[in-house]
């Protein structure tokens, strides 16, 4: 019997000045906002007053979306360069806001574990329980060049440093007993030594002592979000992760993810509650379906060809700046950047006869993922038959520019979607764990502590 819920969560996707290629350019939004703590604010108080589980924020620790070998007149020309490290940004939300989960991204390969668990711990206890890390592997040798390497790590080498990497990192988390500090002025006992645990560590990436120097979350373990959909990317979210941020353009395509990866859960003990999928979805929201259309018309035509070129080379790992727009785009397959992304963009492109152009074009605004342009009602309407098609647990906006986007969808969208049962009126709980419907974790330490006494 599915243990598939009533209702469906949302996330909100947070990208400087909005998603779409060309957003930096439209007079709909205000320059400079990317790096404006004002916006970041008013768009996380706009997504809790939406009811929304959380916010993500992406991350690279590069100047984002430089394609290798890039002339500096297209890069000049690039939205979307400089962002905030998600950190610092999401505990400064957490204090402008009571209830929406704050995610923030943070490498395995860029990365030290102890450094990740030290700061998602503090988020999680600055913000009362609402932290979650997103789970990534990095995708590009800029950032590599800005780690002392000359090369990024192979494609399986990185999942495999990243599938020990988050083993330590929830060890850390479970370094103190949740009532492991008694604080007893009387007898001066700050914390009982019985409930401290030493990780010891030691493999093949990390050798780490622990204990953490920070006592255990408000969620047990801050929630863990994976977006990869490579083979090595579902393995590492069936076992560890908790929401998984994917793209699936068809629900066909949706449906196979989901059983897929769901699937999977049984192999390491999970069941598939315990795990919530939420494909990305770029909406352009109209009263009615001309303005919607208008709506993105203006965005597809400020794209320019050599950003568009650039950055569908960049995502297919293959120079296209010699090809005429109209050509049909080349076959390819994976790279050592990625690989679910360049086989989602060949499956589409083969399967519409897509000219290099029109490639760029389906994918200026979602980069892949899941394009609605409607009214609220017809937005709606695909959004259920994804959720209950079990194609999806819930959905992570991608608006295509900011503000304006996620109001539409906030003022529009949301209520229609409480008016069919299908989204909560108001919060239930405090937590992002509590959004999400996921459990507290048990201490793996104690856990482990206590099987080892009774063995």
């Amino acid at each position: 019997m599915s243990s598939h819920e009533s209702q469906l969560h949302l996330g909100v996707f947070l990208r400087g000045v909005g998603h779409h290629l060309a957003s930096w350019r439209s007079p709909l939004v205000t320059s400079g906002s990317e790096i404006s703590f004002t916006h970041y604010r008013h768009l996380a108080r706009t997504a809790e007053r939406g009811k929304f589980d959380m916010v993500f924020l992406g991350d690279s620790v590069c100047v984002r979306e430089r394609p290798e070998g890039v002339k500096r007149e297209i890069l000049q020309r690039l939205g979307h360069l400089v962002h905030f490290e998600p950190l610092t940004l999401l505990s400064a939300l957490s204090t402008a806001t009571t209830h929406v989960g704050l995610v923030g991204t943070a490498s395995t390969t860029y990365n030290e574990p102890y450094h990740v668990a030290r700061k998602f711990a503090s988020l999680d206890h600055i913000s009362d329980g609402r932290a979650g890390w997103n789970v990534v592997t990095s995708t590009s040798l800029a950032e590599a060049n800005n780690f002392n390497r000359e090369e990024h790590l192979g494609h399986a080498e990185r999942y495999v440093r990243a599938n020990e990497f988050v083993d330590v990192v929830v060890g850390l988390w479970d370094s103190w007993d949740d009532d492991a500090f008694v604080a007893d002025k009387a007898e001066g006992i700050y914390f009982d030594e019985d409930k401290v645990f030493e990780i010891n560590h030691r493999g093949a990436h990390f050798n780490v002592k622990g204990p953490l120097n920070l006592s255990r979350p408000p969620q047990g373990h801050p929630v863990i979000v994976q977006a990869g959909s490579s083979d090595a990317g579902k393995d590492l979210a069936a076992r560890t992760a908790e929401v998984v941020f994917t793209a699936q353009r068809t629900l066909k395509e949706g449906q196979a993810f989901y059983r897929s990866l769901k699937d999977r859960m049984s192999k390491y003990g999970r069941a598939p509650d315990e795990l919530k999928i939420m494909p990305g979805v770029f909406t352009v929201v109209g009263r009615t379906q001309e303005e919607a259309d208008d709506k993105y018309g203006h965005l597809q035509e400020l794209v320019d060809p050599k950003v568009g070129v650039a950055m569908l080379s960049r995502t297919t790992g293959i120079d296209l700046s010699a090809y005429p727009l109209d050509a049909p785009l080349p076959r390819f397959g994976g790279n050592n950047v990625q690989q679910a992304r360049p086989e989602l963009i060949d499956a589409l492109a083969e399967r519409e006869h897509l000219t290099i152009w029109q490639t760029i074009l389906a994918i200026a605004g979602a980069r892949g993922h899941h394009v609605l342009i409607g009214t609220p009602e017809r937005i709606a309407d695909e959004l259920e038959e994804r959720f209950k098609g079990e194609a999806a647990d819930g959905f992570n906006l991608m608006p295509p520019y900011l503000p304006g986007g996620l109001e539409d969808f906030v003022d529009l969208v949301v209520p229609e979607l409480q008016r069919r049962g299908l989204f909560r009126t108001e919060y239930q709980g405090s937590t992002l764990r509590d959004h999400l419907g996921l459990a507290r974790p048990a201490n793996v330490n104690k856990v482990r502590a206590d099987a080892r006494a009774q063995a």
